[in-house]
């Protein structure tokens, strides 16, 4: 058995120095507690954030969806796919068809599901720790 480096801490810390700026840090604290809620809650409020036209909503749905693709890059490393398709959130189907991935024993194991949900919590963590020390 070999160790490998996930980074999982390095990428929470670039996700945070990425979106300092944009004034939405306070949304590491609301990511950590909505991993108690699923991955599918998680993966989700991307799209209702989104769908408000505000530039401040707009910032926290794009924090989001970086933290759910870096999600994704890390499980991926980790031989495990994570479902993670563009979707329009204006349209019902595609939020459907993914949110369908994300349920399907087949397509996405229970096993599978509770590893992904383990390495979110940690990057939610790993969010919140940097948060506090670069927060304005």
């Amino acid at each position: 058995m070999t160790w490998k480096l996930y980074e999982i801490e390095r990428t929470a810390h670039d996700l945070v120095l990425e979106f300092q700026d944009r004034d939405v840090l306070g949304e590491s604290y609301k990511m950590r507690a909505s991993t108690a809620y699923g991955l599918e809650r998680f993966w989700g409020e991307h799209l209702r954030l989104k769908r408000n036209p505000k530039p401040e909503e707009q910032n926290k749905s794009a924090y989001w969806k970086a933290t759910w693709d870096a999600l994704s890059k890390i499980m991926r490393d980790a031989g495990i796919t994570v479902p993670n398709d563009t979707v329009n959130p204006s349209n019902t189907e595609e939020i459907r068809s993914m949110a369908a991935k994300l349920w399907d024993e087949r397509e996405f194991s229970m096993e599978k599901r509770k590893i992904a949900l383990a390495v979110l919590i940690e990057i939610c963590d790993s969010l919140v720790w940097w948060t506090q020390r670069y927060k304005k």
